[in-house]
């Protein structure tokens, strides 16, 4: 048996390939769009920009390194200048879409970025392997924009998997709903009415405001909002604000809130402060045909009837008064029990001498 030349031992060295077949090689080269790989055959492997990543602009010298261990497929054996044509990115999404029919066989819950926002959901990559997530499956409540999701790395499970109609699509939505039905079960575990809890006003109505308890939203009514008058919650609170709040009331997944404290209860020193012979001052808070309704601090008001306004005759207190205006009183009276106060501006005021012909008509009687 004749001895091979040494021409014959190297070709014999380099192994066979076929177009499909997996091949490991190292990095001998980066371009800015291309790779050349030695994978043990007598042409080198090449990848393209295009057949490494779905980025087009993507310069492959800042992800790719000489003497990088890389794993591809082989496209073509030979493209028509002798060169091997290799893909990384098919491979990839190969393993990646083994990977997601794994986790949909397994319910398995799911961590990959935002890659793109489309008008009908969002697009998110698993090792090359694209899924699509619709947008009323992205969020348990309405998203008007989803473009903060750009970029941002989310969590789903796979709810439909059909890689050859390319359709695989995730849910973002039941994994939000689970966690805040636990959350609820653990909020409404360890809290009861009487509690101070701390949350975050969510959203702000013309009747109150929505507070986020971490679990539930619990509803802050207007009239809880402070001791003192609340015209509009949006004057008071905005959405972000953090607040300590009483639970003033559960039923069932209901939970009623308020910031009335009973330590800041202004009645708790108002016989003190508003004592029958006091004199006063006080803002007019709002006007009846009977009276002015005068706030002497917030959530304590006294009644200032329209007969005590002035010696004169009043009409109706708006014919003298305007809201907002600031007046000074004496306290008439103090009724703790009912929480009631009635000022008077006329004993303040000199009573006016009678007239001079009354006077005259009065002596001749």
């Amino acid at each position: 048996m004749s001895e091979m030349s040494f021409e014959q031992m190297l070709e014999e060295s380099f192994k066979t390939i076929h177009n499909g077949e997996v091949v490991e090689g190292t990095v001998i080269d980066v371009k800015e769009d291309e790779i050349i790989l030695n994978i043990g055959c007598k042409a080198d492997g090449i990848i393209t920009r295009n057949e490494y990543t779905n980025e087009s602009n993507v310069d492959l010298r800042e992800l790719v390194h000489v003497d990088d261990p890389m794993e591809a497929k082989v496209l073509k054996v030979n493209d028509g200048e002798g060169q091997i044509l290799l893909t990384y990115k098919r491979l990839a999404a190969e393993k990646g879409n083994k990977k997601l029919e794994e986790a949909f066989n397994n319910q398995e819950v799911l961590t990959a970025p935002v890659v793109q926002v489309l008008g009908g959901g969002l697009s998110v990559v698993v090792d090359e392997a694209r899924v699509f997530i619709p947008a009323s499956l992205v969020s348990d409540t309405y998203e008007k924009n989803l473009e903060k999701y750009a970029g941002q790395e989310i969590e789903f499970v796979i709810t439909e998997f059909n890689p050859r109609r390319r359709r695989i699509i995730g849910d973002r939505k039941q994994l939000l709903v689970a966690k805040k039905a636990e959350m609820q079960k653990e909020l409404f575990a360890r809290i009861a009415v009487g509690d101070t809890v701390d949350g975050v006003v969510k959203n702000v109505t013309d009747f109150g405001a929505f507070i986020d308890l971490g679990g539930a939203d619990g509803l802050l009514h207007i009239s809880e909002m402070s001791w003192g008058h609340v015209e509009n919650p949006k004057k008071v609170l905005k959405v972000g604000d953090q607040l300590t709040v009483l639970i003033k009331d559960i039923s069932g997944e209901k939970i009623a809130l308020s910031l009335k404290f009973a330590d800041k209860n202004p009645w708790l020193n108002a016989a003190e402060k508003f004592a029958a012979g006091s004199i006063v001052e006080g803002r007019v808070a709002r006007m009846t045909d009977f009276g002015a309704f005068v706030e002497l601090e917030p959530g304590v008001d006294a009644l200032l009837h329209v007969s005590q306004i002035s010696h004169e005759h009043v009409d109706k207190p708006s014919d003298v008064l305007r809201v907002g205006q600031e007046i000074t009183a004496k306290v008439v009276d103090f009724n703790e029990a009912d929480k009631k106060i009635s000022l008077s501006m006329k004993a303040l005021e000199s009573a006016p001498a009678e007239d001079s012909y009354e006077e005259e008509y009065s002596d001749e009687q």
